[in-house]
Formats: structure tokens, sequence, C-alpha cells
């Protein structure tokens, strides 16, 4: 392991690193992964697992393919990486072309930023920008979904559901937004009525504040796993564009092929006025993600005061990031990635169906590559999560919510095994004070 045996990486770990959403003395239990091939993560112990998560939705292709490696190592020939400010090069000028002809008609200009949050801020600045150069500065505020998230920075968690969602420990600090009723019909289904009147509702009474609405298109993301209609989706199109108010759609989860459209904008036919991307961009490689948007709305930023749009990351189009990301993208577009999808979901659909019987389950659903069970009571996750260790599966329960997002390239026999696990697993948890836990059997 590189001159650190398992024990010293783990006591290093447990003394000194920070994780994601975790307590330093959480005394959650912690996997050591060396090396990582396909679809499968090998552990410090020698066992692997078949990883249902891509590392948090974004290694479509799986681990160490040589096709990326190559992009990378070419690259790292030329240069590593270089201030983009005043400078250009290669790698961004052909991904931003690329990224114009493969998102939804109409978003011409590319804002590459280092994560999904970020593009999500950049996102969110555009809009306010856009009117302020217009002459309308009281637009800057937004509404947004209810069981939605768009990132863990603070404008970002301020369009995030507030009650829900992960971060109401901030609500008294971030901005205000108003939030309408997360859409109740499904995929398959014409929107609710109901849901369109609440929208039009807060658009009709507040559109001289509201700068923009922003949502994850058809299917929610970390704020529930939710599938709603496209229909809904058309019908905020619309509504947008009646009452005088931008459409950011968040695709940092759903881009590049997860709900089986390469764009869930696909779904209900629309294209928004600016578009977030990230996780899948690189291949699960490096940090990247990018703002789209229309030239409108890059024209009337650039005609106001002050002339420029005011943000600028240091690592924006790094040179190495970007040409992973543009060989992801024709690695994806020269595969039979829709029928891959296809697979998954009917894999995904008999394999997780057992748990729709199970009385501590509330729902189970499917889109495309993502599979849910929605369980009536949170997963105690430091109990629950060596049990799928133990099954020889990577998958990371979080809330109500045990869920599979596993790598397109995967096979039927490793999907029904990640399947099968979930089953075992779930089906072996029983309620206790308040929580899903393992059963005493």
């Amino acid at each position: 392991m590189r001159e650190m045996n398992q024990q010293d990486l783990l006591d290093t770990d447990r003394s000194h690193i920070w994780h994601p959403y975790s307590a330093i003395d959480a005394d959650l239990p912690v996997f050591a992964v060396v090396a990582a091939q396909g679809v499968r993560l090998r552990l410090a112990d020698g066992r692997t697992l078949i990883d249902g998560m891509a590392s948090w939705w974004c290694v479509i292709h799986g681990y160490n393919h040589p096709a990326l490696n190559a992009a990378i190592e070419e690259q790292l020939a030329d240069m590593a990486h270089v201030m983009f400010g005043g400078i250009t090069h290669p790698p961004a000028a052909r991904l931003a072309r690329r990224l114009v002809e493969i998102t939804p008609p109409g978003l011409e200009l590319v804002f590459f930023a280092d994560s999904g949050s970020v593009a999500v801020e950049v996102a969110l600045k555009m809009a306010i920008q856009h009117w302020y150069s217009l002459g309308k500065p009281d637009k800057r505020r937004f509404v947004a979904l209810r069981s939605g998230y768009h990132g863990d920075t603070l404008h970002a968690m301020s369009v995030c559901d507030p009650v829900t969602g992960m971060h109401t420990l901030f609500n008294e600090v971030l901005p205000r937004q108003w939030f309408v009723p997360a859409p109740q019909a499904g995929v398959d289904g014409v929107a609710d009525p109901g849901d369109i009147e609440a929208l039009e509702g807060v658009l009709a009474e507040h559109a001289e504040r509201i700068a923009a609405l922003i949502l994850e298109p058809v299917a929610q993301g970390a704020g529930g796993m939710r599938f709603y209609s496209p229909d809904y989706l058309r019908r905020a199109r619309e509504l947008c564009d009646r009452y005088g108010v931008l459409m950011i759609a968040d695709e940092i989860a759903t881009g590049f092929g997860r709900t089986g459209r390469l764009f869930a904008c696909e779904h209900a036919g629309i294209a928004p006025d600016i578009l977030c991307v990230g996780k899948a961009l690189t291949g699960g490689y490096l940090t990247l993600a990018a703002t789209l948007a229309t030239r409108k709305v890059g024209e009337a930023i650039s005609r106001g005061e002050p002339g420029v749009f005011m943000h600028g990351p240091t690592f924006m189009a790094n040179p190495l990031a970007c040409a992973v990301a543009l060989a992801s993208i024709d690695l994806l577009l020269d595969s039979p990635w829709q029928e891959r999808v296809r697979a998954i979901e009917q894999g995904l659909r008999d394999g997780l169906g057992p748990c729709a019987q199970m009385a501590h389950v509330a729902e189970v659903r499917v889109l495309g590559a993502i599979g849910v069970v929605e369980l009536e009571k949170p997963v105690d996750v430091r109990r629950v999560q060596p049990l799928f260790v133990e099954q020889g599966v990577w998958v990371r329960p979080f809330g109500r919510l045990v869920y599979l997002m596993p790598p397109f390239i995967i096979e039927a026999d490793e999907l029904a095994l990640l399947t099968r696990a979930v089953v075992q697993v779930v089906g072996g948890l029983v309620v206790e004070d308040g929580c899903c836990v393992p059963g005493s059997s």
C-alpha cells in the first residue's frame, strides 16, 4: 500500500481525517480501498466489493479504464495545469464544443467550474447578474422544489429543501428562497394540477423578485431520490417563460445517461436557460463541472455593469480534467449506453422487487440506472454498512434510502449479486428506536 500498512492507514484516518457528513469521533466503519478495476473495489485486507455507488454516481465507465488513463497520460506530457485567465488550450476548447453539441439546444456558452456545488453557485450568480444587468436588481431570489438537493456551498444550500434537506442547521444564515411542493406525479403520469398551481402561484406573486427556478429534471438526487413526471418539467418551462423567470436545470447527478436519456431534460423535450453538469463528466477521474448558458444570458451579463461575469476559479478548465472529460464523453457516445442502461433498469426492477413486500419498506422505485429502496425509518449506517461489505458489495445508505447507481459497464451477474445483497440486508432489518437496524438473528 505504498509504504503504509492497513492498520497504519486506518489509525491515521481515525486520528486526522474528517470524512463527509461525519463527526470526528463518530466511530463509523471505514474501509481501506487500495485499488479499483472495472466495477470492483479491492480492500486492503484482500476482499473485493462490487461497487453499487459508482463512487457517488460518477464512475460510469468503471475504474481504471485504459482509454481514460491514456487521455490523462497524453495530456500530462503537454501540461497538467495552466491558469485560464487570458489563456486558452485545446482540451478546454474541444470539451466546450462537445458540450454545446450534446446538451439541449440553445446552450452555447460554457463556464468551467471545479465541482457540482460550484457549478450551481455559478448558475445562481449568472441568473442574478443577468437581471441586474437588465436593470432589474430586485430579481435576485430563487424558486426551488421541495426534496431538492443542489450542493453544500452556502448559496447552493439555500435552494436545497430547508426542512427535509441536510442543511437545516444553516437556515437562519442562508438567503431566503421560495419553495414549492415536490411534484407528486410519477414519470409515466401527467403533472398534478395542484403542483402546477402552486408553482404558478409563487411565480405570479413574486416574479418581480425571482431570478430563476432551479430544479433537478425528472430525478431528484440526494434530497430524496424521487422521480417525477416530465410533464411537470414542460409546464414549469412554460410558466418560467410566461412570468419572465429563468430556468436552471441541475443535471449534475442526472446528466450523461443516468436516467436513460443523455440529459434528463430530454424526457420533457425542453431546454433550460442555464444547465449545470458534473459528476460523470470526467468518468469519475477528476473533479470538474460546467455551467452552460444561452447566448441571451451571456450577452445580458456582458453588456451591463460591471461588464464581466464575476467568477473565476483558480483551477478553471484544468487541462487534465478537460482531456479526460472529452475522452469520457467519446467513450460514452461510442458505446451502446442506452442498451446498457435499459438492461440495468430491468435488472434493478427484477432484483429489488422483493423488497416491496417487506413491512418496513415504504417504496421501491427505478428509473434508468437508478434503483431505490425507501424504508419507513432511517438506516443506522454504523451497524448496516458492514453488512453490505460482508455480502461482497459496496452500498452506502443515507437517511431512509438504500439505493444503487452502478457503473454502466456492470454485467448482469454482478448486478444480480448487488440486488441480492440489498434484498438480503434490507430483509434482515428491523425497526428499533425509530431506526432500521440489523435484527437479532
